[in-house]
């Protein structure tokens, strides 16, 4: 970045202490449950239904041909990822499903003389992966804006590099919309403001979200149009950033003045095509080997016109990868009056959870913990559901057979959701409903016996070992306290079934970047830096998570999450086998193509 870039007005000395800090916990709550997605939900409202939804899936055209007929995998090392993690030399699928599995010549004789066959070049096969976690139409509607994120901008600096990149391409008069800026990642915050946006962008619009979606950040052309002056005030529950003279400085803390911006942009904010937005998802995560995704917090962006898309887009024939769901327990008056169920949907969309927010993101200290945090800001952190909301939500939707998923970052938030589940079985809940902690960030030994004990299921965002482990070490937690990170391994050795997951949009979408980073543990940006290798586990425990153990944790292992017969016919095709390399190298391994039900979905 070139020294003219300046982060402070001309004249003045220092920012307004309203200014934004990087450390301020109450701005920085988990995005999954951002109630800026609930407003963009309502601009793109037309198109979730009426006409004009009903026309945009007309345009998606004809249901693909998925009849194949027989086709046979040959020349390949397939790993089927059953109890016995066994390996086959063939594959034989036909209308979806496979029909035979094993050794080439017994496989081909099943598969008969019609069967098509098909070459692997001696490649690796492997069940399709899953992700545990993940939000559906936040990816949709924040992925097509461009990424200045730590992996895309290495500190604020770059970030304003990147937006003025951006200005100087754009048509003249379009907004520049950016995401995924994260502070806890990405030093110099404070840098931006209007002042050094306006410097690289000064004659049109500029919005970049802060990773959290509880900030935003514009240029002075996005508060001109909005109207803000320094007469404007701070609405409840929010603030304008402001220079010391009252000005705005482009820093916008919270939903409402976020949304005093971009009401402003709404043509370009809606989600009017939803269909192809459907399929945008898709296609995101079958170019990383996902057959199956589960979406964490259904509901949370349009409520019950989401169910209805997925299950359009299901029967369209066009779903590329198949969708398992959790209802968000906000929505919890709505899918009463709609009278939702477990297992409501088909083997391309189906509603299996019900999910609820207990807590907030440790990295940005709204994570509940039983003692402060190590540098003293954010104090223990912020209950979002008081202890008895917790166990009465818990216990009621799980007597009507839902699993139960609850996000807890911090030990005081598993604490609770334990103390919650254990009260769900004692009022006569099923042990077969596979409750499951969501991050499950932080965990104590006794925490892990408890969860064994019960039955329990995590899902660790293993992201924040490899990205965020170095500041959990060095100034949230302290080395004691961060070396109890998404514990996998001691999870393992007790014999708890476990997955890791991406939470996308907090972390893309990857499995072989997740195996690596429950494989590795590796630290981001400091070289040679692992996190706790007592908890490293193996490949092929990691690959076993993101395939048998996720389809038995989203109730399907009847159906994908491993190569036998009878089940789906969904399968990735890597460049080499994981379990034959060096495991620092896992990361590198490449998916060559995707199928999900038999059909092509991906090719490099």
């Amino acid at each position: 970045m070139t020294a003219s870039i300046i982060d402070r007005p001309p004249g003045q000395g220092r920012l307004s202490r309203r200014v934004f800090q990087a450390r301020d916990p109450r701005l920085h709550g988990c995005p999954c449950c951002a109630p800026i997605l609930k407003d963009l939900g309502q601009l793109s409202l037309p198109y979730m239904a009426g006409a004009a939804c009903e026309a945009a899936w007309k345009r998606l055209g004809a249901r693909p041909d998925t009849s194949t007929g027989t086709q046979v995998l040959v020349n390949a090392r397939i790993l089927t990822v059953d109890a016995a993690f066994s390996s086959a030399e063939a594959l034989a699928h036909r209308e979806g499903r496979i029909i035979a599995i094993g050794d080439r010549a017994d496989v081909l004789t099943l598969a008969g003389e019609d069967a098509a066959i098909i070459d692997c070049g001696g490649r690796t096969v492997l069940p399709g992966f899953i992700e545990p976690h993940m939000h559906f139409f936040p990816i949709a509607i924040l992925g097509r804006y461009a990424d200045v994120g730590p992996t895309a901008c290495a500190d604020a600096d770059a970030v304003i590099e990147r937006i003025g990149a951006l200005s100087a391409v754009a048509p003249p008069g379009d907004w520049i919309v950016a995401r995924q800026f994260d502070p806890s990642l990405q030093p110099g915050a404070d840098r931006i403001t209007r002042h050094t946006l306006d410097q690289v962008a000064p004659d049109r619009p500029v919005f970049l979200f802060n990773a959290s979606l509880h900030i935003g950040y514009c240029n002075s052309r996005a508060l001109e149009i909005a109207g803000v002056t320094a007469e404007t005030p701070d609405p409840p529950g929010a603030a304008y950033g402001r220079d010391l003279d009252g000005t705005p400085n482009g820093v916008l803390q919270g939903q409402a003045t976020m949304f005093a911006v971009l009401g402003h942009n709404l043509a370009a904010m809606a989600l009017d095509d939803v269909p192809e937005a459907c399929r945008r998802v898709c296609d995101k995560a079958n170019r990383v080997g996902v057959t199956t995704f589960c979406d964490q917090a259904s509901g949370g962006f349009q409520g019950r016109r989401e169910m209805a898309a997925f299950h359009a887009f299901a029967a369209s024939g066009h779903m590329a990868a198949r969708l398992r769901y959790s209802l968000i327990q906000a929505g919890h008056a709505t899918w009463d009056e709609q009278g939702l169920r477990p297992g409501d949907g088909d083997a391309m969309a189906r509603a299996v959870g019900w999910k609820i927010v207990s807590d907030g993101s440790n990295q940005g200290r709204t994570g509940l913990q039983r003692e402060p945090y190590f540098d003293g800001v954010g104090g223990t952190g912020i209950a979002y559901v008081a202890p008895d909301a917790l166990r009465d939500i818990v216990v009621k939707r799980a007597l009507q057979g839902w699993q139960v998923t609850v996000h807890a970052n911090g030990d005081l938030a598993i604490d609770r959701a334990l103390d919650a589940f254990e009260a769900a079985y004692a009022a006569g809940a099923s042990r077969e409903l596979r409750f499951r902690i969501e991050h499950c960030s932080v965990l104590h030994d006794e925490q892990i016996a408890r969860i064994a004990a019960l039955g329990v299921s995590p899902s660790f965002l293993i992201g924040h070992v490899h990205y965020w482990g170095k500041a959990f070490r060095d100034e949230i937690f302290g080395p004691e306290k961060a070396n109890l990170l998404c514990r996998a391994g001691s999870c393992g050795r007790a014999g708890i079934r476990w997955t890791v997951h991406s939470d996308d949009t907090v972390t893309e979408m990857g499995p072989m970047r997740l195996i690596d980073n429950a494989v590795n543990r590796t630290l981001w940006r400091e070289p040679g830096g692992v996190l706790n290798p007592a908890e490293r586990v193996s490949v092929e425990q990691a690959i076993i998570a993101l395939t048998r153990d996720a389809a038995w944790q989203c109730h399907s292992e009847h159906e994908i999450g491993t190569l036998e017969v009878g089940k789906f016919a969904d399968f990735v095709v890597l460049d080499r086998d994981p379990l034959a390399i060096p495991p620092e190298e896992v990361g590198a391994v490449q998916v060559l193509e995707t199928w999900v039900g038999g059909r092509q979905v991906y090719a490099a």
